[in-house]
């Protein structure tokens, strides 16, 4: 089962920094922002999540909260969050559950090798727990003010 746009969330729960478990249930009520990203302090990873630090406080204008998902474990997040002066939790997806219920894991090359890996997906979900807009293949530069824009235009 995937993710469908314009569609509820399906039931999930995640465990992420800051000992706080995420499912639908607890984004009831308010946008949320959900980003997949590859790897912890990686380059395009840490310039992805500093964008979003540094919009923090205009998501939370827009009554938006965010959560970076990658495969790492809570104790890597922890490390990378703090690092970074993150104000946003990370999910921690070992299992891909969560890479598999938004169907980003896909067949990447590096080096003339194929492994699966995390496709940069973004994810804009209303109040109501509705999938309103994502972003696939994403590229780092200029993302982040795109996302802001399109939760500030989400009523």
């Amino acid at each position: 089962m995937h993710v469908e746009q314009n569609q509820p969330l399906p039931a999930f729960t995640a465990n992420a920094t800051g000992d706080q478990t995420v499912s639908p249930d607890s984004l009831a009520g308010k946008k949320a922002v959900i980003y997949f990203y590859p790897k912890d302090n990686t380059p395009g990873c840490t310039t992805e999540g500093q964008d979003f630090r540094d919009q923090f406080a205009a998501f939370g204008e827009a009554h938006t909260v965010i959560y970076g998902v990658s495969r790492d474990s809570l104790r890597t997040h922890s490390n990378f969050k703090a690092k970074h002066e993150f104000p946003f939790e990370l999910i921690s997806d070992p299992d891909e559950q969560l890479c598999k219920l938004f169907d980003v894991i896909k067949l990447k090359k590096l080096y003339g090798k194929e492994y699966e890996g995390i496709e940069r997906s973004t994810f804009l979900i209303d109040a109501n727990g509705v999938l309103r807009k994502e972003w696939r293949k994403v590229k780092v530069p200029g993302h982040v003010a795109e996302v802001l824009a399109a939760t500030q235009a989400l009523e």
